[in-house]
């Protein structure tokens, strides 16, 4: 029996699940403009450990998301991982963000396409099939008409861009799960489970999350 304390804090979810041989059995988020996770995180993790009758000795390893992400929010996630994995002498697992996100819509054909808000018409982005195969890895892009012209296939897109994404992206394959915006660590637990099993892990002392980056920076102005 193995479990998994899985924290997602990417974006403005503030997410931690306790999840048994990859299946969440307890799960507490809350999604704020203001970014609550310094406040929120290490509450959560106290609590889902408490009330899924364990202690903190039972974890078997922790699971964090790396990003792409809101800098204070994934270096507050990251640190509270890396420190339990430290104390404990237990492995830290990585999971992609973006899988993360994907994992909520549940269908069964077409591709998901999660997709994080960066600035202006620029998010983060991958592409998955319906088996959440990673298909196209992360990637920075500017959001235009043209952008996944050449599918012809459904495209689910999901991720906190709908409200200026879905004004671009038109075309009659295109739909968007406005529902789906954030990720959470609930979606977390198979995925973390799987790499537990292969022991798919990263070192604790070097891991380092990736942020969103300003990758379309106006060049500094001149003084006068």
């Amino acid at each position: 029996m193995s479990f998994i304390l899985n924290i997602e804090t990417a974006t403005k979810n503030c997410s931690v699940a306790i999840a048994k041989n990859g299946e969440t059995i307890l799960c507490k988020e809350i999604a704020e403009e203001g970014y609550s996770h310094a406040e929120k995180l290490h509450v959560f993790i106290e609590e889902v450990i408490a009330e899924a009758g364990i202690s903190v000795q039972d974890l078997d390893a922790i699971a964090v998301s790396p990003g792409p992400g809101s800098y204070t929010g994934l270096r507050i996630g990251v640190s509270a991982a890396k420190g339990l994995c430290f104390a404990l002498n237990i492995p830290l697992i990585a999971v992609d963000t973006l899988q993360t996100l994907a994992a909520q819509a549940k269908v069964s054909e077409g591709k998901i396409i999660p997709m994080l808000d960066a600035r202006r018409m620029e998010v983060y982005s991958a592409i998955f099939n319906a088996d959440l195969e990673k298909e196209r890895p992360i990637q920075a892009e500017i959001i235009t008409e043209d952008s996944f012209k050449d599918f012809t296939e459904t495209l689910y897109f999901v991720g906190d861009c709908a409200d200026k994404c879905k004004s671009v992206l038109t075309k009659d394959n295109f739909v968007f799960l406005e529902e789906i915006k954030y990720p959470s660590a609930k979606e977390m637990s198979k995925i973390s489970f799987d790499k537990y099993k292969i022991s798919d892990t990263v070192d604790v002392a070097y891991f380092e999350p990736y942020y969103l980056k300003d990758f379309m920076m106006a060049p500094p102005s001149k003084k006068q």
